[in-house]
């Protein structure tokens, strides 16, 4: 009888050090396996948040995956300068896997789907990329808080220990000049895939349809109905996220 093994991966966790001298601090799930998907979380979130966590449990059954906090958030050093700075972070990450793995997917969250795009646009590598809830413009974030849903995402937040875990963040300089994704995602030349909530109050889902519309590779673009923000997805939709997501990712790394 043949029988199947799974792989538990061995977590190994340190510091990324970026050309302006920040600590990045990341978590390496490796699996033995030859292709590497690298989670960007987004604002006032960190590589410690469950919702993450359970995302990237749910990837290393096929991929390795390197989480990482953006400066100003979770273990990594500095203040959070919106946008401005972060591409440095990302990079430390992506020059990290680089010569390790055949294949780089990078699944990026809200404002680091936006840093995911500014810095694939100036030469960094990756092979595929998912990005949930990207501002199309740091300066044009909604914020619609009329529209803010109680009972899932504040409740959630706040008043449970799980929604509380790996939040925060260590504000930085917020008038530093800001690269705007829209003016640099056609410059793009591998698979895009945009998942973006109906309902999200934070960075409606316009935002991702003009990124789409201006995408000149293989592209995607999901709404899902009555979604809220970024990894809220993951929460209240999961049946539709993590299959869209895998799906992506075995069809293009």
């Amino acid at each position: 009888m043949k029988r199947s093994f799974v792989i538990i991966p061995l977590i190994v966790s340190g510091f990324l050090t970026t050309p302006d001298h920040q600590k990045i601090a990341y978590r390496h799930y490796k699996g033995e396996h030859d292709k590497v998907v690298v989670i960007a979380h987004g604002f006032y979130n960190s590589k410690d948040a469950v919702l993450l966590k359970q995302l990237a449990d749910s990837l290393t059954d096929k991929y390795d995956v390197l989480m990482f906090d953006f400066r100003g958030h979770g273990k990594s050093s500095g203040l959070y300068t919106w946008t401005s700075r972060e591409e440095k972070d990302l990079k430390a990450a992506l020059d990290f896997v680089e010569g390790k793995y055949k294949k780089v997917g990078i699944i990026a969250f809200s404002l680091g789907a936006s840093i995911a795009i500014n810095t694939l646009s100036h030469g960094s590598k990756a092979d595929s990329l998912i990005c949930v809830s990207a501002a199309s413009d740091p300066n044009k974030v909604d914020y619609q808080l009329w529209k803010l849903n109680l009972k899932g995402d504040l409740a959630y937040t706040l008043f449970t220990a799980e929604g509380w875990k790996g939040r925060g963040f260590r504000a930085g300089p917020f008038w530093l000049k800001k690269e705007k994704p829209i003016d640099n995602v056609a410059k793009l030349n591998l698979p895009i895939l945009f998942i973006h909530g109906e309902k999200d109050w934070v960075i409606r889902p316009w935002h991702s349809q003009v990124l789409y519309d201006k995408v000149q590779s293989s592209k995607k673009l999901l709404i899902i109905k009555n979604g809220s923000h970024a990894e809220y997805l993951m929460k209240d939709f999961r049946e539709e996220f993590l299959p869209e997501v895998k799906s992506w990712f075995e069809s293009t790394l």
